[in-house]
């Protein structure tokens, strides 16, 4: 095999792409969760929901080949696995539930939180460790694109709610993404 002459050392490469599998496992089980709700969502705000989901999943699946790529133009190999995807993935799943459409939105808002969160980090930590900037401007452009599908998805339960008595009273998202 060639050796990699990029201006990194192999153990800053394989750094890296340990840090790229992680976001890779993040962005996968993220499209899994957005697609399932893309079909099992109902009510009122079915078709903007539907919609809105298969826009941000397909971005996702765009971003999922963009961070396997990634990996494999730095030498390394991407997870490809389910199993490894769950192993290496910082969000959780919710299997045998389905829950509201509202409560859809708010575990999907916490999921790009948690998913922002990570980049946040693997940014500081691919300039600051490992000397990369390459990738940390690549994952800085993830981090965008999941702040932006955030913003679409808090947007829709912000806001006004109305109870049973017909009163409105302003939607605590803290308390829907708990």
């Amino acid at each position: 095999m060639q050796p990699y002459n990029i201006g990194l050392t192999t153990e800053q490469r394989q750094g890296v792409i340990q840090i790229l599998n992680q976001d890779l496992a993040d962005l996968y089980l993220l499209v899994i969760k957005t697609k399932k709700y893309h079909w099992d969502v109902v009510g009122p705000q079915f078709m903007t929901l539907h919609q809105l989901w298969e826009e941000h999943y397909e971005t996702l699946t765009t971003n999922v080949d963009a961070c396997a790529e990634r990996i494999r133009a730095l030498g390394g190999y991407p997870l490809g696995t389910a199993k490894g995807f769950l192993d290496n993935s910082t969000l959780k799943e919710h299997p045998g539930d389905l829950p509201t459409a509202t409560d859809m939105v708010a575990r999907l808002v916490r999921d790009h939180e948690q998913v922002i969160r990570n980049l946040r980090g693997h940014v500081d930590q691919c300039t600051e460790q490992f000397h990369d900037e390459g990738t940390a401007d690549f994952l800085t452009g993830l981090m965008e694109e999941h702040e932006e599908m955030a913003w679409m998805l808090r947007s829709f339960i912000e806001g006004e709610q109305v109870d049973s008595s017909g009163s409105r009273s302003g939607l605590d998202l803290q308390a829907s993404v708990q």
